[in-house]
């Protein structure tokens, strides 16, 4: 138990990093949060950065829940028998969104943590997440609209994970609550979408 407590301090430790953050600080010298959205996530680093710099933010936030995800069971040694090893990483991935979404490094603030919940569930569920990623990717490409793209994936992901792994009722049940924390932290995109008044992609 120890040892899975440790994982899950470090993986926080590595959500935390604020990769959106540091890089428009260190390479532009614009702090995300305050400027566009005041999100230091991808798709706010996208629009203001420029393509390059969402990208590569993107891809550094989801590797902040792969990693812990996919890798830390094997090198803390992590076991716990009431657990299944997908169980185990699941909630040492959940570490690392809370490090994003919570970031320790700013101030307990962070992003909305999408780009790290696709991380995790790449490490833990890929297929559920390839069919996912394969709707909701066309709805930002025409919309522009990454708050809808990610706000269908919320809810679609947990169904697909009902479906394609019915046996896996924590990752399931974990899913669903993220969907919802999802959709709570994209509750003001919500109101401008309604509104029409949301920022488009590009």
């Amino acid at each position: 138990m120890l040892t899975f407590i440790i994982a899950l301090g470090v993986a926080y430790l590595v959500g935390s990093i604020p990769f959106g953050y540091l890089l428009g600080k260190w390479l532009k010298g614009v702090d995300l949060r305050r400027v566009g959205s005041g999100n230091p996530g991808a798709s706010n680093a996208f629009r203001v950065l420029g393509k390059e710099f969402g990208v590569a933010v993107f891809i550094l936030d989801a590797l902040k829940g792969f990693v812990p995800a996919r890798f830390f069971i094997e090198l803390f040694s992590v076991h716990i028998e009431q657990l299944h090893h997908t169980d185990i990483a699941l909630l040492i991935g959940l570490g690392a969104i809370a490090g994003h979404i919570f970031s320790l490094f700013l101030n307990f603030r962070g992003g909305k943590g999408v780009a790290t919940s696709i991380g995790v569930y790449l490490a833990i569920a890929p297929l559920p997440l390839i069919i996912a990623l394969a709707v909701t990717l066309p709805i930002i490409i025409v919309s522009r609209f990454v708050s809808l793209g990610s706000l269908c994936g919320a809810v679609l992901l947990p169904i697909l994970i009902k479906l394609l792994q019915p046996e896996a009722h924590l990752l399931f049940g974990v899913s669903a609550i993220l969907g919802l924390v999802v959709i709570y932290r994209h509750r003001d995109n919500i109101k401008r979408l309604l509104q029409g008044k949301e920022s488009r992609l590009f």
